[in-house]
């Protein structure tokens, strides 16, 4: 059942309102990381026209507390404080359910301080500009008005809830997606090496890139190491390219030749292997771990990051949850914060290496550093591999293959051993889980950990949870744990789902309205480069489950329509849930008094525009603490 309106820990609760223009103050729950900008230690101040002093309170302590730090890449300069209306009405959608629809907002440095009609946004300003007398803070008399312009809305700052930043920025080196037989891809490689001197006059260097897709190639067949070797140009160089869906590795001779002598199999991931037994040049899951790579420079980091925060920006994002730092992106994350060179919040999960020390006693939690834009206090786990290659761990075997039923790449003893070591360490635990049988063991594992755990604490996480049984999906509401889902896999793997799960599992596959009507919390993503980063192709996905150009297997009503999301639900996955799955839902994911400024102002109405023209949607500006990072206001 979904969670009851008394439930304290539902974001759906409604709050009570003394005033439309002035929302309860953010809560926090329990274990959220603390906010020093929610204190209220200073003096009760007079209020007028009804609002508590309360609130009043905890306004100006936000304001007197917040420290404000001009992103470096900011555009130009706004007022500290002002108002931002649409002409047309209330179309500002604040994702706060006490008022969740407005015309005005007004910023004050970094904070949201009203929301309203002008008249009751500018009555509240003179009630802080009376307050601040009190506490000896230098308001402006009044706040100068600015509007959006016809047609347009304002959300707040969108987020993805799974992507991965660094690997996004590799990925634009070499357009690998969307090519149509092997050749086609070899020579897009070959292009990129002869328009880049430093690794064309070097043959030693490395040839990295993302996105190849066998599956939409005519002939449907893996690649080997002699498909790169048979170019002239490719030949004899160190070429590492990951696959679309990032689990598995097609590597050229020179590589295999450096990896010798190599194991006959792995644990959890697959050796690809022709006739003679010799490898083929493709590493599946656990087996990737093979490949060495050479550690990317400062530099190289840099230009990857810089690559996918100006696409996220400019399609308003303002923060992404990666979903696998490992020690090298993770110290360049905290020398990017202590720099104050974040130009967008990042939410990281460290990824965990089952054969190395347990590292949950030892390791310092990142927690709002940078100005609140970086936080690092969750553990990524992998279950499992992917549907596409076959090994998503399923109860049955595939359907197009009964030979398999995919893998586990982590043993359930040690998963049953880690989740809960994590938790008792105060760590957000998410784990990777695509097939059937692996979210069952995962689940299994939640349900033994949580018996000794605060769940509204922990918050664990399953990263997919794509193909669950009907039990399954009533755990999830039951032990109140997040499906971190990707609505544009669906239209990526409806195509092929049915032949490889047969007609009666796939019902289970991406079952996004069944997950929500058992009471689950879902906060939604993308797997940037493996899907779009668009955040509007994920909203579009969602609520009509067609491809861009309106098509599906079931026809132009979608795939499996029974199980599409509705617009507010797809809003608030990329708003106030992505914060609740992230404990930050205290200070982000909704226009509401006393959290950052993050919010985005859309070309035109997502919420009621014909769900065929959502895809033109451009984004106007995106503005973090109060400020433009893209556009203009």
């Amino acid at each position: 059942m979904p969670p009851s309106p008394d439930d304290p820990t539902s974001l759906r609760r409604r709050q009570p309102s003394e005033e439309k223009i002035l929302a309860d103050a953010p809560r926090s729950v329990e274990t959220a990381a603390p906010d020093p900008s929610q204190s209220t230690n200073i003096p009760a101040v007079p209020t007028r026209l009804g609002v508590s002093r309360g609130i009043i309170s905890i306004i100006l302590a936000i304001l007197t507390l917040s420290v404000y730090r001009l992103c470096p890449r900011s555009l130009p300069a706004v007022p500290k404080s002002y108002v931002l209306c649409s002409r047309d009405g209330d179309y500002i959608y604040t994702v706060d359910d006490a008022h969740p629809r407005v015309q005005c907002l007004a910023v004050h440095q970094s904070r949201f301080v009203a929301a309203g009609s002008l008249p009751e946004v500018q009555d509240a300003w003179r009630q802080l500009v009376l307050a601040s007398e009190h506490v000896h803070i230098g308001f402006p008399s009044s706040l100068p008005v600015r509007h959006i312009g016809p047609g347009q809305i304002i959300v707040p700052g969108l987020s993805d809830s799974h992507a991965h930043i660094l690997e996004y920025g590799a990925m634009k080196q070499i357009p690998l997606e969307g090519t149509h037989t092997v050749q086609e891809t070899v020579k897009h490689i070959r292009e990129y090496i002869l328009s880049n001197p430093d690794i064309r006059d070097d043959p030693s260097k490395f040839v990295e890139g993302w996105g190849w897709d066998h599956t939409q190639w005519l002939s449907a067949t893996w690649p080997t190491a002699d498909d790169l070797d048979r170019d002239s140009v490719v030949r004899g160089r160190p070429v590492v390219l990951q696959s679309k869906d990032g689990h598995a590795l097609w590597v050229s001779s020179t590589v295999i030749k450096s990896m010798e002598p190599m194991p006959e199999d792995v644990p959890g991931g697959v050796i690809m292997r022709d006739d003679s037994g010799n490898p083929t040049g493709v590493f599946l899951d656990n087996a990737q771990d093979l490949v060495v790579l050479p550690e990317p420079s400062h530099e190289t980091l840099d230009r990857r990051f810089a690559a996918t925060v100006k696409d996220a920006l400019a399609l308003g994002l303002t923060s992404i949850h990666d979903a696998g730092f490992n020690p090298r992106s993770l110290e360049f994350f905290q020398k990017q914060a202590e720099d104050r060179k974040l130009p967008i919040r990042i939410y990281g999960m460290t990824y965990f290496d089952e054969n190395a020390e347990y590292w949950g006693n030892t390791s310092h939690k990142v927690m709002g550093e940078g100005d609140n834009r970086l936080w690092a206090r969750s553990v990524k786990i992998f279950a499992d591999g992917a549907l596409r290659s076959g090994g998503a761990a399923l109860y049955e075997p595939y359907a197009d293959n009964p030979s398999t039923r995919g893998f586990m790449r982590i043993e359930p003893e040690i998963l049953n051993k880690v989740i809960p070591q994590f938790m008792r360490d105060g760590w957000q635990v998410n784990v990777h889980a695509i097939g059937d049988r692996a979210n069952g063991v995962v689940l299994d594992a939640f349900e033994e950990a949580l018996k000794e755990a605060n769940v509204t604490a922990l918050r664990p996480r399953l990263e997919h949870a794509q193909i669950l049984t009907e039990a399954d999906m009533a755990r999830f509401g039951d032990l109140g744990v997040i499906a971190s889902i990707q609505p544009t896999h669906v239209i990526s793997d409806m195509w092929f789902g049915e032949e490889r799960l047969g007609p009666e599992r796939v019902k289970g596959l991406y079952a996004f309205r069944s997950i929500l009507d058992h009471g689950a919390r879902i906060t939604l993503g993308s797997d940037f480069p493996v899907e779009n980063i668009n955040p509007f192709a994920s909203f579009y996905a969602a609520i009509t489950r067609l491809s861009p150009d309106g098509k599906s297997p079931h026809g132009p009503g979608g795939w499996f329509p029974e199980q599409r999301m509705t617009r507010e639900e797809a809003l608030r996955g990329m708003t106030i849930d992505p914060a609740y799955a992230s404990f930050t839902e205290g200070s982000l994911g909704s226009i509401t008094l006393g959290k950052h400024a993050d919010y985005v102002v859309l070309s035109q109405d997502i919420m009621s525009v014909p769900a065929e023209r959502i895809l033109d949607t451009s984004v106007v500006a995106t503005v973090m603490d109060g400020k433009p990072a893209y556009g203009s206001i």
